[in-house]
């Protein structure tokens, strides 16, 4: 039991399937949805959310967060299964994955299936950012743009 336990908190799935980080961005994800009833503060949340992030990831965050703002006044900030995320009539539009959420190699910008992407038979839903220069934060916003036409 105990060498279950410890397999998964390092991030290896556990016998019912899922790490333990995937198994806390669940539960942050129910405590959304129960805050969601109570009219919860979604611009709140994300920068809370944020400065909850390791000083490289926050600093991208923050940045997104500032691009997206720019970008579609029209969407509102909330949390995501426990991430920033920003969402038209109450559907996330895009995302942000913090590395160190999944223990991942880098931060990822995603767009859901509500994003006006398409293009084609095939087109990217997530990027991945180590680091944003101002050319980068260009694209952003120009995805955020199109995400939301």
């Amino acid at each position: 039991m105990a060498e279950r336990k410890a397999a998964a908190k390092s991030g290896q799935r556990s016998a019912k399937g899922f790490t333990a980080e995937e198994r806390a961005a669940m539960r942050e994800r129910a405590r959304e949805q129960r805050a969601e009833g109570k009219k919860a503060d979604g611009e709140r949340d994300v920068v809370a959310k944020i400065a909850e992030m390791p000083k490289a990831d926050r600093a991208k965050a923050e940045r997104l967060h500032a691009i997206v703002k720019a970008s579609a006044p029209e969407l509102s900030p909330k949390t995501w299964y426990g991430m920033p995320a920003y969402a038209r009539d109450g559907k996330v539009v895009c995302f942000f994955q913090s590395a160190d959420k999944f223990k991942s190699r880098y931060a990822t910008l995603g767009f859901s299936d509500e994003a006006n992407l398409d293009q084609g038979a095939m087109w990217p839903t997530s990027f991945a950012l180590t680091e944003l220069t101002p050319a980068d934060e260009k694209k952003i916003a120009a995805l955020v743009k199109k995400a939301v036409s």
